[in-house]
């Protein structure tokens, strides 16, 4: 898949991405972020529009992105503003 190397995302879509990704591989926010490395709070903070996730966060949601393959590429087509 090709994703641009920084995605063009806001919000409120870049939470509502993150949210419907989470939800698409089956996790909870806390499992979700168990795996990113980061806190529920933090994928809370992100899928209710209150942060934007960083760089960091963004390259692993793009990996996981790529990892779900053409399923992925529609959520991105979805969200992205590109």
């Amino acid at each position: 898949m090709n994703i641009p190397k920084k995605l063009a995302i806001r919000q409120p879509e870049v939470g509502n991405l993150i949210r419907e990704l989470r939800q698409e591989i089956g996790l909870t926010q806390e499992q979700f972020a168990a795996i990113l490395g980061f806190t529920f709070p933090t994928v809370n903070r992100w899928e209710n529009g209150r942060n934007q996730p960083s760089p960091v966060a963004m390259k692993q949601i793009e990996k996981m992105l790529q990892e779900m393959g053409d399923r992925g590429k529609e959520l991105l087509a979805k969200y992205s503003s590109n």
